[in-house]
C-alpha cells in the first residue's frame, strides 16, 4: 500500500488525549488513514506534498451543515419571520404546499451544497435544509441523488431526509400556531428508516445513517418515541433543532406545559445519541438534562449572530460536562467563520477566559464524540486521513497556528482537503466541478425561488415588499 507524506510549517497532531501542536512537522498517509504525525518520518514514501506556510488540520465536523440555498440569508435585514415568507400562511396551507424546487433542482443543490462544504474544510457532514419551501418533508430520492453526490465527491456524511408531524403557520396578524398531519410524518418516518437501513456503510463506510425529526415544537410524542427507538436500534445520532426561539418556547409550554428539553426527557426519547442545535434559548434545567443524557448541543455561531442570538454559557456548558459540537447552518458554510464568530460572540456574553483550542475542539473532537467515533476528528495514527490544508502566507501569522486561524484566517484560505486518505481538493480544485458554472445555476434557481415567495407570505404581497431593498434604486 502506496504512503504519502504531507508537510507544513504547521501540524495539528494528537497525542495523550488532546490536540498538540507541530512546527515543521509531517503528517504520513498509508491508505485511507494516517500512518504517522510527527516532526519527520524515516520510511519510504511514494508521494510527498509541501505545503510550506500552511496548517494541516484535522478535517473539519459539521453536525448542521448547509445542504440547501440557504433561505435564512433574506431573512437579515428583513423582518418579522411571519412577514416574510418564514412562516407558511393560512392561506398557503389552505390551497396546499408545494414543492417548489424540482426533483433535478433539488438534487443539484445538494451537490452544489456538498462541493461548498469541502471548500471550506468540512470532511464530515450532518446535512440540515429549510422545510419551508418543500410541501412536507424531504424525500428519500432527493437522498438518494444527495448519496450519489457526496459518494462522487469522496465527502463523508450522515445521510437521513428530515420529516415531521406538524409544520408552523401563521395568519395576517401574526399569530403562528402549530398544524399537525401525523400520519404523513409517521409515514415519512418510517421511509427514512427504510432509507437509513439501506445506505448505512456504503461508500466503503464513508456514508452512514442518521435520523432528522424536524424542529421539536412541531413533532409528536410518538414521532419522537419511535425516532429514537429506531435510531438506538441501528446505533444511529438523532438531530433535532430546539431551544432556538421565543416561538419554540411559547408552542412547547402550550402544548406540553414545560421547556423542549424537560419534554424530550419526559417523554424518554433524550439519550446520548441526540444532536440538538442551537440552544440559545434552553434553560438551566435544559442543559442540566442534556449533560445527564450525555447528549451533544451543536452551537452555531454564525446564524445565530445574525438574528441577535449566541450561546451565553459556553464555558458553562463544556463546565458542565456538556459535549459541543459546531454546524454552520447557514451560507457561507465556513466553519472558520464560525469559529471566529462563536469566540467573539462569547467574550462579549463575558466568557473571557475561552480560549481558541476550545472553540477548535469543538470543530474536531466534539463532533467526534457526538458521532461517537474515536477515528474522526483527528490526527494520530490509525485515525481516519480526513485532514484539511489551510493555507496561512497570506495572512499575518501569530505563534500559533490555531490563534492565527481564529484571527485572520477563512474558510476561502483552505488549499486542500483529504478524504479517507482521498485527495477530493487540490488548490481548490474539486474534480468534477465547474464552480463558476454551478455557481451561476445555483444563483439562477435561488432567483426562481424568492420569485415563489408571495406564494408562502402573509397577505401575499409582491417580492419588493418582501424584501426591503437597502437603499432605493436609482432610475438614472
Amino acid at each position: 500500500m502506496s504512503r504519502t507524506l504531507l508537510s507544513a510549517r504547521w501540524v495539528i497532531g494528537h497525542e495523550d488525549g488532546r490536540h498538540v501542536v507541530h512546527e515543521n512537522g509531517v503528517v504520513v498517509i498509508e491508505g485511507s488513514r494516517v500512518l504517522h504525525v510527527g516532526r519527520g518520518f524515516d520510511g519510504e514514501v511514494a508521494q510527498r506534498v509541501d505545503y510550506g506556510e500552511a496548517v494541516i488540520s484535522p478535517g473539519f465536523i459539521d453536525l448542521d451543515a448547509l445542504s440547501d440555498l440557504d433561505t435564512t440569508i433574506l431573512g437579515y435585514d428583513n423582518g418579522p419571520a411571519w412577514k416574510t415568507g418564514r412562516v407558511w400562511p393560512e392561506s398557503y396551507v389552505a390551497r396546499g404546499p408545494y414543492e417548489m424546487y424540482s426533483p433535478e433542482e433539488l438534487a443539484f443543490q445538494k451537490r452544489f451544497a456538498f462541493a461548498q462544504l469541502i471548500r471550506n474544510g468540512i470532511t464530515t457532514a450532518l446535512p440540515i435544509a429549510s422545510l419551508f419551501y418543500r410541501a412536507w418533508g424531504e424525500t428519500v430520492a432527493e437522498f438518494d441523488a444527495a448519496a450519489q453526490a457526496a459518494e462522487e465527491l469522496g465527502l463523508r456524511v450522515y445521510l437521513g431526509p428530515a420529516y415531521r408531524t406538524g409544520g408552523q403557520v401563521t395568519n395576517e396578524a401574526g399569530t403562528i400556531r402549530a398544524i399537525y398531519d401525523e400520519p404523513r410524518g409517521l409515514q415519512g418516518l418510517e421511509d427514512a428508516a427504510a432509507f437509513a437501513a439501506r445506505i448505512d456503510g456504503t461508500a466503503g463506510g464513508r456514508i452512514r445513517a442518521m435520523f432528522a425529526p424536524d424542529r421539536i415544537e412541531t413533532c409528536t410524542e410518538e414521532l419522537l418515541r419511535r425516532t429514537q427507538a429506531l435510531a438506538a436500534e441501528m446505533g444511529a445520532p438523532v438531530r433535532q433543532h430546539c431551544c432556538q426561539s421565543p416561538t419554540e418556547l411559547r408552542l412547547v409550554q402550550e402544548q406540553h406545559g414545560t421547556t423542549p428539553i424537560d419534554w424530550l426527557d419526559r417523554i424518554g426519547a433524550l439519550e446520548s445519541n441526540w444532536l440538538l442545535p442551537h440552544g440559545t434559548h434552553a434553560s438551566e434545567r435544559d442543559f442540566a438534562l442534556i449533560a445527564e443524557r450525555g447528549a451533544t448541543l451543536v452551537h452555531c455561531p454564525l446564524v445565530s449572530a445574525r438574528h441577535g442570538g449566541l450561546l451565553r454559557s459556553f464555558p458553562a456548558c463544556r463546565a458542565r460536562g456538556i459535549n459541543i459540537g459546531l454546524g454552520t447552518d447557514t451560507w457561507p458554510p465556513d466553519m472558520v467563520l464560525n469559529m471566529q464568530i462563536g469566540m467573539m460572540a462569547a467574550r462579549i456574553a463575558g466568557a473571557d477566559a475561552l480560549r481558541s483550542e476550545e472553540m477548535f475542539d469543538a470543530a474536531t473532537l466534539g463532533g467526534a464524540r457526538a458521532l461517537g467515533r474515536t477515528d474522526l476528528g483527528l490526527l494520530a495514527p490509525g485515525a481516519c486521513a480526513d485532514i484539511t490544508v489551510i493555507d496561512l502566507g497570506r495572512t499575518l501569522q501569530t505563534p500559533d497556528p490555531v490563534q492565527s486561524l481564529m484571527t485572520s484566517a477563512s474558510g476561502r484560505d483552505v488549499r486542500d482537503v483529504w478524504i479517507d486518505g482521498r485527495r477530493v481538493m487540490t488548490d481548490r480544485r474539486i474534480p468534477g466541478c465547474d464552480e463558476d458554472a454551478d455557481m451561476v445555476r445555483a444563483q439562477a434557481q435561488f432567483n426562481g425561488l424568492i420569485a415563489k415567495y408571495p406564494d408562502r407570505t402573509a397577505g401575499h404581497p409582491p417580492v419588493t415588499e418582501i424584501f426591503r431593498p437597502s437603499y432605493a434604486r436609482s432610475e438614472r
